[in-house]
């Protein structure tokens, strides 16, 4: 069975390219993905069976044998935050999401100058939760 790296994969399109171990590029569909899987990391290296299509080869059945390293996931287990510093970003997030609720209580969006702040603190406390 052929073995090679996804070149690049667009989840949003439906397919993607990967690199043949010593061959040519194969197209592959989200259709011939592993059930459950909808995207593929470009690195990743993969095991496929191939079949020729109307414009060359094609992946069939493509299943995953080693998913890349997330470097972001390192790199931030590495400079994680300490518990005492994480509680006053927490505590201003919870002050921040009152003020957004108060303006939809009221019928309105908030303004940009209350949502760009919570978003990207939204943003900070998922990524140091999620490790």
């Amino acid at each position: 069975m052929p073995t090679g790296k996804v070149k690049w994969f667009d989840a949003d399109k439906g397919f993607g390219f990967l690199s043949q171990d010593g061959g040519e590029d194969v197209y592959v569909r989200t259709e011939a993905l592993p059930e459950g899987t909808t995207n593929l990391k470009a690195g990743t290296r993969v095991e496929f069976g191939i079949a020729q299509g109307r414009r060359g080869e094609q992946a069939l059945q493509v299943r995953v044998v080693d998913a890349p390293a997330s470097v972001s996931k390192a790199q931030s287990q590495a400079r994680r935050r300490k518990p005492e510093e994480m509680a006053p970003i927490v505590e201003d997030l919870i002050r921040l999401l009152d003020n957004v609720g108060e303006a939809y209580r009221h019928g309105r969006h908030p303004d940009a100058k209350a949502a760009k702040p919570t978003a990207k603190l939204l943003r900070a406390l998922a990524d140091e939760l999620e490790i």
